[in-house]
């Protein structure tokens, strides 16, 4: 492999938050509350923590790396993505990633998971609520990958670890690919990546917080923009600028958070299986206007 697993994940959430995706903070655009400089930030804060993940305990690479993070930045910008980079990231740099994160879910245990509550108390993301069994505010007495499959109904991340990162391996990292392929730039790629993500998975943070009815609605309108030709139409181009403003009305309530994660996770794959190599070329980033 030609780079670090940490500058993997440094990379991957850097690429992440600066492509121009509809409903998030990027290069154009913050949030009252965060701003593209947290995410730089709490990107950078990844490196140390990821380089030596292969072969470690998932749990501890967990905590560590929400630590990490709390030391740059004061609110939660990346518990999701450090969810799911680390199992991904613990998988040894030798070996496949899809049978390599099988056997590395396989393995959590609950010592995993308490350190996982650990790390998730600290990160303190809004919106969690409470459950009945094994709820985060108490000691858990299931390995981290069943208490997440618990939550794998109601949560995108969680059901990375019940599925064995279907949605990564299998649905986003090929759109990722599809994206590279067109040659329309790595932005917007990354872009048509989660596009496709969201048109296919209704978000679970938007569920979260505004109802899964409305989670459905901005799937709707993600195909809609796929659907009306974006990037080379006018139309999708429209669609996508339509879409945007509907993510970000109220308050920015309809962030598409959870997808973005799961952007994250896909880019750094594609980094470790050298889908994406480096260094990219002057005009590999952005060759239309989004």
């Amino acid at each position: 492999m030609g780079i670090s697993v940490g500058l993997c994940a440094q990379l991957a959430c850097i690429w992440e938050v600066t492509a121009r995706k509809p409903g998030n903070v990027h290069r154009g655009c913050d949030f009252e509350d965060v701003t593209l400089i947290d995410f730089l930030a709490s990107a950078a804060a990844l490196g140390p923590v990821f380089d030596p993940a292969p072969g470690q305990r998932v749990g501890r690479i967990i905590l560590e790396a929400v630590r990490a993070t709390r030391q740059v930045v004061a609110t939660n910008t990346n518990l999701g993505i450090i969810l799911l980079l680390a199992p991904l990231a613990a998988v040894s740099e030798s070996e496949a990633l899809t049978t390599g994160v099988a056997r590395v879910l396989h393995a959590l245990d609950v010592e995993d998971a308490r350190l996982a509550y650990e790390a998730i108390r600290l990160a303190a993301p809004g919106g969690m609520g409470r459950v009945s069994e094994q709820d985060v505010q108490e000691e858990p007495t299931e390995t981290l990958r069943q208490v997440m499959t618990r939550a794998a109904e109601r949560d995108l991340i969680a059901r990375q670890y019940a599925n064995g990162f279907r949605e990564v391996l299998h649905d986003g990292v090929p759109a990722l690919e599809r994206g590279l392929q067109k040659a329309i730039g790595l932005e917007n790629a990354i872009i048509a990546c989660h596009l496709h993500l969201l048109a296919q998975h209704p978000d679970t943070l938007i569920a979260r917080k505004r109802g899964r009815e409305e989670a459905e609605a901005a799937s709707r309108l993600a195909r809609q923009v796929i659907e009306n030709g974006w990037p080379e139409q006018e139309a999708g181009r429209k669609a996508l600028a339509a879409l945007d403003t509907w993510l970000r009305a109220d308050g920015h309530a309809r962030n598409p958070g959870t997808t973005a994660d799961l952007v994250t996770a896909c880019l750094f794959v594609a980094l470790r299986q050298e889908l994406i190599t480096l260094p990219l070329k002057a005009s590999g980033w952005s060759t239309a206007a989004v």
